[in-house]
């Protein structure tokens, strides 16, 4: 399903930055739009102070890039923008060029659900400088917060320990497109199932919930509303039992389960949102098993993150599904992934490349050079141990070696025949799409795969293990001598 059309329409063509546009307008005037040159996304930094993040957003990019077409509105607005002097911003000759523009780009991208590291390039753009230059902020938009909340989702099911997590976050989430996005990432990061009913039906992703204390408030007392929703659900009843008073309610909700199991049916579970959910999913616990309901289902909200999931289990909570709200789909302890897009090489008049940097005071700041592409090593039980982004434009030598990107002390050579794989994959081909969108479950399985191949010290959540990533040694001597040689140090 282009779930991108359905919510927006057929156009998403202006969903990018102003100097994208001029941009576009520069290098149309000066005869460079057709150059051709090789971008590269890439984050710098782990979210969240974790050991990876899970790449995901690439199918939101794909739908963007095929539907790419300025529509007739469209071209009615940037008609109708103004220079300083109120003119037109931009010749109507370069509104008819934007008018009949296709995109007939070659896109490199790692599939969703892989697990990631900084400096590696998640997509690769080739083709034309202008329409290059011209998708990058909507590229960035798609992959840089899918990538964050995935990455969020993915902690928060490793704190969990197997036990059912389902995504509540809706109300608190950016927005719309934030709720549908971040619903997306989650299930790509291992949540089980969404409050959010639009995204159950966009993404085909399980939809589950519960009832609100006003639900309770409703009635006369805390036992008749939960007969009454009993009546209603009698085989998928979970009762919100801390309206007033929690153990209480557990009491209630026990007196309730013994009338559905007489008439046939069982409690599914209770839900505890608020106060020392330890203590009371034990307590809450021990009533029910000692009422004769071991099966009922103790679940859990109240901002939890994947820190308070993993204190919960140390403290022997009781708790066997967790309801995950505002602290996963916004991001709450990091709200921005950080990503970037920078320019890696343009083709000169005779067709050779001419690879392009970006220097920065800062070393981590500081673009790669190159086509790239990123292999990763594998051991002989297919874990995980390095990755190397090399540059595809030239020849590999036969004795590899990586380094790491900020520290040249950090050398790691690679055994001659070690198990490897390149992870950006053809996408688009001149703007023909060549890739096979996989299923939302595939790429959730992908992701559970990928974490299981890597060291549960690069997964943990504090102080993680640092995953071996750098730059093939040849692709760090070119950078070196391109910051020396525009430092005019060389």
């Amino acid at each position: 399903m282009d779930f991108t059309r359905n919510l927006y329409g057929t156009s998403l063509s202006l969903l990018t930055d102003l100097y994208q546009l001029t941009m576009a307008y520069g290098y149309w005037k000066s005869g460079r739009a057709e150059q051709q040159a090789v971008f590269h996304l890439y984050f710098r930094k782990n979210p969240f102070e974790g050991g990876y993040a899970v790449c995901a957003g690439l199918e939101y990019a794909v739908h963007f890039l095929r539907n790419l077409k300025f529509s007739d509105n469209d071209i009615e607005y940037l008609t109708s923008l103004r220079n300083a002097k109120g003119d037109e911003l931009f010749d109507l000759d370069f509104i008819d060029y934007l008018r009949n523009l296709r995109f007939t780009c070659n896109v490199e991208a790692i599939p969703e659900g892989t697990v990631v590291f900084p400096n590696e390039p998640l997509i690769r753009v080739s083709g034309p400088l202008l329409q290059a230059q011209l998708i990058e902020t909507p590229l960035l938009n798609f992959l840089n917060f899918q990538t964050l909340i995935a990455t969020k989702a993915a902690r928060i099911t490793e704190a969990a320990q197997g036990d059912l997590v389902m995504e509540f976050g809706m109300r608190r989430a950016q927005g719309v497109d934030g709720s549908l996005s971040a619903t997306r990432a989650a299930f790509i990061g291992g949540v089980k199932a969404t409050s959010n009913v639009m995204a159950g039906e966009l993404f085909d992703i399980p939809v589950k919930g519960t009832h609100a204390h006003s639900w309770i408030m409703a009635f006369a007392n805390e036992e008749e509303a939960f007969e009454k929703y009993a009546e209603a659900f009698p085989h998928d009843s979970v009762f919100l039992v801390d309206t007033f008073d929690t153990l209480e309610g557990v009491k209630n909700a026990i007196k309730v389960a013994r009338k559905m199991r007489e008439s046939g049916s069982e409690l599914f579970g209770i839900r505890l949102d608020s106060g020392d959910l330890a203590y009371l999913s034990i307590e809450a616990r021990k009533l029910l098993d000692e009422a004769g309901f071991p099966k009922v289902n103790i679940v859990a909200s109240n901002d939890l993150d994947e820190n308070l999931i993993a204190s919960l289990k140390q403290q022997g909570a009781k708790i066997n599904s967790w309801g995950i709200g505002t602290q996963l789909v916004t991001a709450f302890d990091q709200p921005a992934l950080g990503g970037v897009y920078k320019l890696g090489a343009l083709q000169d008049e005779k067709g050779q490349w001419q690879y392009k940097l970006k220097l920065s005071e800062q070393l981590v700041k500081t673009s790669t050079p190159g086509v790239q592409q990123v292999r990763r090593f594998l051991d002989g039980h297919g874990k995980f141990v390095a990755d190397m982004i090399y540059n595809e434009a030239e020849n590999l030598p036969e004795n590899l070696k990586i380094v790491h990107p900020l520290d040249i002390t950090k050398q790691k050579p690679i055994a001659a025949g070690t198990p490897s794989e390149d992870l950006l994959q053809p996408i688009f081909k001149n703007g023909q799409l060549v890739y096979c969108l996989p299923a939302l479950p595939e790429i959730q399985q992908r992701t559970q795969q990928q974490l299981q191949a890597l060291d549960p010290s690069i997964r943990r959540f504090l102080n993680p293990h640092t995953y071996p990533v750098g730059l093939e040694a040849t692709l760090h001597q070119l950078k070196t001598d391109l910051i020396l040689k525009f430092r005019h140090l060389k």
